[in-house]
């Protein structure tokens, strides 16, 4: 695994500063990654996987041969 190239353009950031940023940024592009990876795996956003129906829908007509 590769680290992300971060570059400073301007300031006077410490090396403290530095650091702590790139520790945040580290951070949150592996929280997206892993955010990615998950919805990935199965294709589906949790909103989509439940509202799939339960089971398929009944043929027409299936009603009428049921007995109580």
């Amino acid at each position: 695994m590769t680290s992300p190239e971060i570059r400073i353009l301007g300031g006077q950031a410490t090396a403290e500063e530095i650091a702590a940023a790139t520790a945040v940024l580290t951070a949150a592009l592996d929280e997206l990654a892993g955010e990615s990876r998950r919805r990935g795996e199965s294709g589906l956003t949790a909103w989509q996987v439940s509202q799939r129906p339960v089971r398929k829908p009944l043929p027409h007509g299936a009603w009428r041969n049921f007995e109580a």
